[in-house]
């Protein structure tokens, strides 16, 4: 999995999850050594509210002599500026996702916080308008290997990783061995000094949350607001524990969907017991003779997993979840397109060197994942894995120093109260990870109890109007606040409009 945006569209009678990639032509105006310059942003129309800069910060803060780079950014002032507060800085996800992408599309922000604050988003080092993490195409698309079955397919994963680091070297020259979260972490810091407002307010999503984690460890008396929405764990302890948790919500979200089929008249499977339908087409596709029925390609036991088994995820696509599964089991074709595509790797890849340097992620050889994915079998009998999982594959054999190391929040008590926010059903930063990063650093927790990945910005009145409380006037949510589900089964379809989505593989 590459860091591209994920966004939703639908798809005939599928549910088809596009990625699309967020793209921005170098920027016109640099930052002053006393501020920012900001100025048009490049091939966006000039009526549009927003622009756009750079500023230079070290390549390298462990050698500041040694040159620099530029972050890029993009702004969007505040829609009532005459009782303006300041500026939120906000990241989309990642690693990978565009904050300028973003923040030229649009804003999140809602209510009082979009009339009373600025917003602007960074593309982190290494992305889009900052200095780029560069690979060449035949590097990437020889590393982009299925999940091992064998030693063999093991020990290939190892070697086009190996190859991958030195190709990615080799174009990116030293900033591909400096673009940990600890780097990124100090490069906010340095946006603050140059957006010249004292403390900063903060929003990130996804994987834009360890962005605001560590920079509070590093900085407490720096910020004046952060919400950070789906939350990564960096105190995870072993692969074991990253590859249960990403499986769990699937497991669980499979069996609701199982629950409302079996249950719901409209829905394809009704009156079949879904558990034994799915085992059936597991077993077809591990054997070989499962048939995508929108192309009539093979489906290995992967490709289901991430292609269909993923919409258990979205109550609004389980409709089109059941109608896929009815048709491989009757073997029929159906119109449409396949439920899951990817547009081709982009030459861009910070994801690579961002994921190995902050996790560390390690599997000994095949013989050691062979014992992992036994132990997901039997404790998640339905899914046996999530799409998610890939992410503990990506380091093996690549030789990336792991330089973040995994540990529990330690934020001092002079830092102001954090918010977190999770979904108690997302599938990619699980609610169980926030609850953990909400408890180690003693953060106020907003729980929405329904489904997807990451929501303030539009979707629930219920979470925005607490964020909008704490970033205006600094209002702490109510203690336990759980928020109502809104997700239901093929009520607003997979149009993207009623849902905001993080950029990075951290998307949906």
């Amino acid at each position: 999995m590459r860091p591209l945006t994920r966004t939703l569209a639908a798809a005939a009678s599928a549910a088809a999850l596009t990625l699309t990639a967020l793209a921005v032509t170098p920027l016109a105006a640099a930052a002053h050594p006393r501020g920012i310059d900001w100025g048009p942003c490049p091939e966006v129309d000039p009526a549009e509210p927003v622009e756009c800069a750079t500023i230079d910060v070290p390549l390298d803060y462990s050698r500041p002599w040694r040159g620099t780079i530029e972050i890029g950014l993009a702004k969007r002032e505040a829609a009532n500026p005459d009782e303006r507060i300041g500026t939120i800085l906000m990241d989309p996800g990642g690693p990978g996702g565009s904050g300028v992408g973003s923040i030229i599309n649009g804003s999140p922000l809602t209510g009082e916080t979009a009339e009373r604050f600025d917003i602007v988003g960074f593309d982190p080092r290494g992305v889009n308008t900052s200095t780029q993490v560069l690979c060449s195409e035949e590097a990437l698309e020889a590393a982009a290997l299925p999940v091992p079955t064998d030693q063999a397919s093991f020990a290939a994963l190892e070697a086009a990783n190996a190859a991958l680091t030195e190709d990615c070297r080799e174009h990116t020259g030293r900033l591909f061995d400096n673009v940990s979260n600890l780097d990124t972490v100090e490069d906010m810091e340095r946006i603050r000094r140059a957006l010249g407002e004292g403390k900063l307010n903060y929003l990130g999503y996804s994987y834009g949350t360890i962005m605001g984690q560590q920079y509070a460890e590093e900085y407490p008396r720096n910020f004046r607001t952060m919400v950070l929405d789906g939350n990564m764990d960096h105190s995870l302890e072993s692969t074991w524990d990253f590859l249960r948790t990403e499986t769990a919500p699937v497991e669980e979200n499979f069996l609701a969907f199982a629950a409302w089929c079996e249950s719901a008249p409209e829905c394809a499977l009704y009156g079949s017991d879904v558990e034994s339908v799915y085992a059936d087409i597991k077993a077809a596709a591990r054997s070989g003779e499962l048939i995508d029925p929108y192309d009539g390609t093979p489906l290995d036991f992967y490709a289901l997993s991430a292609g269909y088994t993923f919409l258990a995820n979205l109550p609004q696509a389980w409709p089109d979840f059941a109608l896929a599964l009815d048709a491989m089991r009757a073997g029929e074709q159906l119109a449409g397109v396949q439920s899951f595509q990817e547009e081709p790797v982009l030459w861009e890849n910070l994801y690579y060197p961002a994921w190995c340097q902050d996790w560390g992620f390690d599997i000994a050889d095949y013989d050691e994942f062979e014992s992992l994915l036994g132990r997901l079998s039997e404790d998640f009998p339905n899914v046996e894995w999530s799409q998610y999982n890939q992410h503990a594959l990506t380091c093996l054999g690549s030789g990336i120093d792991y330089t973040n190391e995994r540990d529990e929040l330690d934020i001092p008590r002079s830092a102001p109260e954090m918010v977190f926010i999770g979904n108690e059903h997302d599938y990619a930063t699980v609610y169980e990870w926030t609850e953990t990063a909400a408890d180690q650093a003693d953060g106020s927790l907003i729980t929405y109890e329904g489904y997807w990945h990451t929501v303030y910005g539009g979707f629930s009145a219920c979470v925005d109007d607490a964020v909008n409380e704490y970033f205006v006037h600094r209002t702490k949510p109510e203690k336990g606040l759980s928020c109502p589900n809104l997700d239901f089964p093929g009520i607003t379809g997979l149009s993207g409009g009623d849902r905001t989505a993080p950029a990075g593989p951290f998307g949906p």
